[in-house]
């Protein structure tokens, strides 16, 4: 994201979504060169700072996913706004795409549905959860309080068994809110 295209946020969206933009810019060029450890680390930090919103309170539907500008300017939105912001915000720092996948499960404590991201070291590996209900990075595992349902990525969509993929399904064209956030995307005027 240019200054220019920050600034002219800004002066829509106000000072404060101005702020939290070149924020994000920063730490984006700050962790370019630091380990995947910390970029997880630095990344779920940043993010686990804005506000929980409920979709229909923020934006008057029942399930909206935001850009992560979007999620930025209005400083909040829920389980898959911080998801996604800390998915697309990991791989503008050089992680590549087979290590992340945004992961559908149920929070059993809350009984109900949520959305966290989930970084593979190592395609066999359990991985670790970036999850805006805990700060703690944990791995999967050690979340016994969620239940993985299915996964994805910009490519592909898996169905999940004890927290990590399990079965290939498809590609992520198939979930309809992904399609449409990846529309919004490509046609936002920054």
């Amino acid at each position: 994201m240019s200054e220019a295209q920050i600034v002219k946020l800004g002066k829509k969206y106000g000072a404060m979504a101005e702020r939290r933009l070149r924020a994000w810019q920063n730490l984006i060029q700050d962790i370019q060169h630091f380990d995947e450890d910390e970029k997880l680390h630095r990344v779920n930090k940043f993010f686990n700072q804005l506000l929980f919103v409920d979709d229909i309170k923020h934006w008057g539907k029942k399930d909206y996913w935001a850009s992560p500008v979007e999620f930025l300017i209005t400083n909040g939105g829920d389980c898959e706004d911080f998801s996604i912001a800390k998915y697309y915000t990991l791989r503008q720092v050089g992680i590549p795409i087979e290590k992340l996948s945004i992961a559908y499960v149920k929070a059993l404590r809350l009984n109900q549905a949520h959305m966290v991201l989930t970084y593979y070291p190592k395609p066999s590996a359990t991985p670790l959860v970036l999850d805006n209900l805990i700060g703690e990075i944990k791995p999967a595992n050690r979340r016994t309080d969620l239940q993985h349902v299915y996964s994805f990525n910009a490519d592909n969509l898996w169905l999940s068994k004890k927290g990590k993929r399990s079965t290939l399904v498809g590609t992520s064209d198939q979930l309809k809110p992904w399609v449409q956030l990846q529309s919004r995307m490509v046609n936002q005027d920054y």
